[in-house]
């Protein structure tokens, strides 16, 4: 690929790479937490349009063996399907948004009913504590629904896009 952004792993064992409590065959299994911490880490610091390559560099008793395990498939399946499992988190997040929304209004609109009614019967010294008390605590309710759709999906967002790049890269295998 052309300017393409490489990130260089270098491993003693193949087995390095996956995780070791997963049976499934290299194809199928999930990549180690570390590996997976490593490869996200360093192509996050790349614009998401630069192009990446992933080189795994593996001694070179072990190249047959890592060649023939078909890594760049296991590459691709694990970031598609976290890529996936990201979409289905802004589902999620985005419901339960919904959900929040509906409550802290219902909430907002009984404090300011509350409020309205604490005008007529708390003495006067009272009832402007009371009062605001009531309009504050109704607008707190709707913190965490404005958390949600202002800005906690973003990150989601960008890591699922990160992971569908990650799921599409070049994948090599070299001897060290």
């Amino acid at each position: 690929m052309p300017d393409s952004k490489i990130i260089d792993i270098r491993i003693s064992d193949i087995r390095q790479l996956f995780n070791s409590l997963d049976p499934s065959p290299f194809h199928e299994r999930d990549l180690d937490r570390e590996a997976e911490e490593f490869i996200v880490g360093w192509a996050d610091e790349y614009p998401l349009q630069s192009p990446l390559e992933l080189v795994i560099r593996v001694p070179q008793e072990q190249l047959d063996q890592a060649r023939q395990s078909n890594i760049q498939q296991a590459v691709h399946n694990y970031f598609a399907y976290r890529a996936v499992a990201s979409a289905r988190r802004i589902r999620f997040q985005l419901r339960e948004g919904r959900f929040a929304l509906v409550i802290g209004l219902a909430f907002l609109a009984t404090c300011i009913l509350l409020r309205q009614l604490a005008g007529s019967i708390t003495p006067a010294p009272l009832q402007q504590v009371f009062r605001e008390g009531l309009l504050i605590l109704g607008w707190v309710a709707m913190w965490r629904p404005l958390q949600i759709f202002l800005y906690d999906w973003w990150p989601v967002r960008h890591y699922g896009r990160l992971y569908r790049k990650l799921a599409t890269m070049k994948v090599s295998v070299l001897a060290v």
